[in-house]
This record gives C-alpha cells, structure tokens and sequence, in this order.
C-alpha cells in the first residue's frame, strides 16, 4: 500500500526519515509531543514546503482555540470531584440501584465509571479514582484481582467515550466540527458501550460465580436506594449542569466546564470536604495532566500542514480505494487501523495525526463525517485497555502492584464486547446520528 502511496504522491526521505525518527524516538519513551515537533521540523526542513518561521505561528494557531479552554476545566472538575468525596456518592447510589443483581457491585462499579465519566471526561482520571474505591471491595465479594483491575480498567474507557469528553472536544477541534454536536452524537454509542461491559461483566460472572447477591425484596430494595439518593443525591447537580447547559444550547463546553468547576467547589466547602488548603494539589495535578494534551495538538499543527502539502492524506485515499472499492471493507480497514494504533499511543495524537488523514477516506464512500468522528474514538477507546500501551491498564496496575499482562488477559471478554459496538456504529449511522437534528443526518 505504501509503495502505491508513494507513486501517487512522490514521498521521498523527507517523509520517511521523519517517520522513523518519530517511530524510534516513541520506541525510547521520548514524550509523544517532543517526538511529534522533532518529526515535523525535520519534515519541514528537508522538504522546504513551508519555511520555518511558520512553525512558531502554527503552534500559537494550533491551541489558540476556546473550546480548548474546556479541556482543563473539564480535568479540574474531575479532581475536585475526588477531593470532596462526592465521587462516592456516585458509588452509593450506584450499589443501590444494582443490589438486586447478581455481581451487583461488579455492575456498580462499572456504572460509577460512567457517572465519573460524565463529568470528567478523561479515562485515567476515572481508573485511578474509581479503582482506589472498587478494587479492593471487587476482591472481597469474590471477584479475582486480576479481573477486578480489568473490570475498571474496562468501565473507565467510557471517560472519553461518554460526553462531555476531552476527545471529542479534540477531534472537534481538528476536523472543525462543533464540540456540542459531537457530545450530542455520542450519547447514545457512549452508553451502548457501558451496556456491553455490564453486559459482558454479568455473563462471566455467571459464569464462574464471583460475586452472588440479588436475594433482596422490593420493599429493602426500594428503601436502600430511597436512602442512597436521600443521602447523595447532591452529588449529580454536577453532571445534571453539565448535560443540561450543553444539550440545551445555553452552555457551550467551556462554558459548562467553568459552571461545574465552580458549583463543585461550592459544593465541598458546604459539605467541609474542601479548603483552601487543597487548591495547590488540585491545581497542580490538573495542570500536570494538561501538560501533556496542550503540547501534543500544539505540534500536531505543523506535522499536519506538512503532511497535508505533501499529499499523504489524498495519496492515501488514492491508493486504499485503488485496492477496493467495497465500502464495507474500507471501513473494516479504518477501525483495524484505529485500534491498532490505540494500542501504540495514546488517543489525543492518534487524532491529531489520523483524523486527517482518514477523514477523506471516510468522505469519499460517503460516511457521515459525525458518524466518522463516533466510530473513531470508541474504537481508538479499545486501546486503552489493550496492551502493549493500554493506559487504563497500566493506571490499574499501578495501584494496585498486580500484573499488567493478567489484568490484561482478563479484559479480553470487555475488549470483544466494546468491538461489536464498534462495529455497530460503523455500519448503522443512525446509532450516531439519531439525535441529531436533521442537518447533521
């Protein structure tokens, strides 16, 4: 395929000596943004398609952008929401609503992952959060650590598959596509992939028998979730701002974000949990996580101008549909693509780099470019708990000292579920568009 891109659009060294180094200095553990702008100076010097001095004016342009101001806000919301203790509420009420199931903390946990999901938008920050309060829990009722860890590790990928999410705010960024159309398109595949892992959680739990329960009355289950709710119910004017303002229309993104931030600080200081003291942690480990986001879009902007003046996208294009034309196995060939490379890196450069260049793929056998947007994040979403970066695996296994390789081995069951999502989205457009209004259909 590469040999029939190359005749398209005459790659020479100025395109392959930059991918190597990219390639080699990520193999070294080189930070992703680090290797991402030494890849694009090179690309640019060799080829001389754009002068240098527009590399300085394309990483200002790249992150110049308002909806990116949701970004760490969305990360703020999330840490605070820790820090207060509301995130157990979350919990709470979540066992409730499940103690008539069978594995009805396995479901609650995985439903907690989406609760968190609904506010803070990023994947890790729910593993950590969720796995220091369910792990431990998970293993007494029955469950194998292993399987626990994966468990979460599974749940969690629903933070950028859930809105409002960090991913979609990025890929609607690169591919200029309203963040809150996005959010809107992605409801209903968010919750069909927190369906498939409570889905496939029950059925291996039916399986071997980890976790029993369910013998409760509707009278002790109605009044154990009765309390739950009286007690916590509090905690979900957070994710009820958030989800009203923005498919509402009266909050964009950043907009909702800033309310959140605020009105959960508010919340700690009535509830005691929060003080001044702890501004400086929060702050801190907000800014640290959106270190490496900022960096990473900021060089993608030159590395993709390269890349668009050297023709790769259309050469790409060219050559894929030169060996079929058969839409269904384009698309086959995109989510291989996406989940291969979500297994490498992480999600916020595999859309800086692949979003532009298989977009036009996705154009040219008339795939709704929203439909395109869902379909790729939930499948680079697979990547997160699939080695060898799996980064939801290794947040799990780093609080929890187990093995990488066996929390991996036992998020196989979660990984084939999320994929017949995937899927699903990939060919039914309307799982995509369904809410939308008739504009984006």
């Amino acid at each position: 395929m590469w040999q029939q891109i190359n005749q398209t659009v005459d790659l020479g060294w100025d395109f392959y000596v930059p991918v190597i180094l990219f390639v080699s200095l990520i193999a070294l553990a080189v930070p992703v943004w680090a290797a991402i702008g030494a890849a694009a100076i090179i690309m640019l010097m060799m080829s001389g398609d754009l002068p240098l001095s527009a590399v300085g004016e394309s990483l200002f342009t790249g992150i110049d952008a308002f909806a990116l101001t949701a970004v760490p806000l969305f990360i703020l919301t999330g840490d605070v929401l820790v820090r207060t203790g509301l995130s157990r509420k979350f919990l709470d009420v979540a066992e409730a609503l499940t103690q008539f199931a069978k594995g009805g903390f396995g479901s609650a946990t995985v439903l907690v992952c989406g609760m968190f999901a609904a506010i803070s938008g990023s994947d890790a920050a729910g593993a950590a959060a969720v796995g220091r309060m369910t792990i431990a829990r998970l293993v007494e009722s029955g469950y194998p650590r292993p399987y626990a860890c994966a468990l979460v590790a599974a749940g969690a990928c629903t933070g950028i598959l859930i809105p409002p999410s960090i991913a979609y705010i990025i890929i609607g960024l690169v591919l200029g596509i309203s963040a809150s159309t996005l959010f809107l398109a992605a409801l209903i595949p968010g919750l069909a992939i927190l369906i498939s892992i409570l889905v496939t959680n029950v059925i291996v739990n039916r399986i071997h028998g980890y976790e029993g329960g369910g013998n409760i009355s509707m009278s002790e289950y109605l009044a154990q979730l009765g309390r739950a709710l009286k007690s916590g119910w509090y905690a979900f004017i957070v994710p009820g701002i958030i989800f009203y303002g923005i498919f509402s229309g009266r909050l964009t993104p950043t907009e909702a974000g800033a309310t959140a931030v605020v009105v959960t600080i508010i919340m700690g200081f009535i509830l005691r949990t929060l003080s001044f003291a702890d501004f400086p942690a929060m702050l801190l480990s907000s800014a640290k996580v959106n270190g490496v986001i900022l960096p990473i879009i900021a060089f993608s902007a030159p590395l993709a101008e390269a890349l668009a003046i050297m023709g790769v996208p259309q050469g790409f294009v060219t050559s894929v549909t030169a060996l079929t034309d058969e839409p269904w196995i384009l698309i086959l060939l995109m989510i291989g693509i996406l989940i291969a490379a979500g297994c490498v890196m992480e999600t916020t450069p595999n859309i800086v780099i692949l979003a532009p260049i298989l977009k036009p793929l996705a154009d040219n056998i008339g795939m709704n470019e929203i439909q395109f947007c869902i379909m790729m994040i939930t499948a680079l979403g697979v990547g997160f708990i699939t080695p060898p970066l799996g980064l939801n695996l290794f947040v799990v296994s780093g609080i929890t000292g187990e093995s990488i390789l066996k929390i991996a081995a036992r998020a196989i069951p979660f990984v084939l579920g999320m994929l017949v999502v995937v899927l699903f989205i990939a060919y039914v457009p309307a799982i995509s568009t369904t809410l939308l209004p008739d504009i984006y259909k």
